[in-house]
C-alpha cells in the first residue's frame, strides 16, 4: 500500500483555495478592501515555505508555495496602485 503524500494534498488545498481571491482581484483590478499588511506577510511567508521546500527538497511545498507566492505579488502590485492611485485622487 502506498502513502499518502499529506504536503501534496495540503500544497494543492491551499494554492487552489487561493485562487478564487486572486482571480477575482486580478479580472476586476479592485483591492481597495483587501489589507496590505495582510498580503505582504503572506507574500513573505510563502517565499519562506518555498526556500524551506528547497532545503528539503520537496517538491510539492515548493511549486505551491512560488505559485501562491506569485499570485500573491500580482494581488501586491494591484493592491500598492490602487493606494497610490487614492493618495493622487486625495492630493
Amino acid at each position: 500500500m502506498e502513502s499518502i503524500s499529506y504536503g501534496a494534498i495540503a500544497a494543492v488545498l491551499t494554492t487552489t483555495a487561493f485562487l478564487p481571491q486572486a482571480f477575482k482581484v486580478i479580472r476586476t483590478g479592485e483591492a481597495k478592501s483587501l489589507s496590505l499588511s495582510m498580503f505582504l506577510m503572506m507574500f513573505v511567508g510563502t517565499l519562506l515555505w518555498a526556500l524551506h521546500g528547497f532545503d528539503l527538497e520537496d517538491k510539492p511545498m515548493i511549486y505551491a508555495n512560488l505559485t501562491t507566492s506569485g499570485l500573491n505579488a500580482v494581488i501586491l502590485v494591484i493592491k500598492i496602485r490602487s493606494i497610490i492611485r487614492e493618495k493622487q485622487a486625495n492630493s
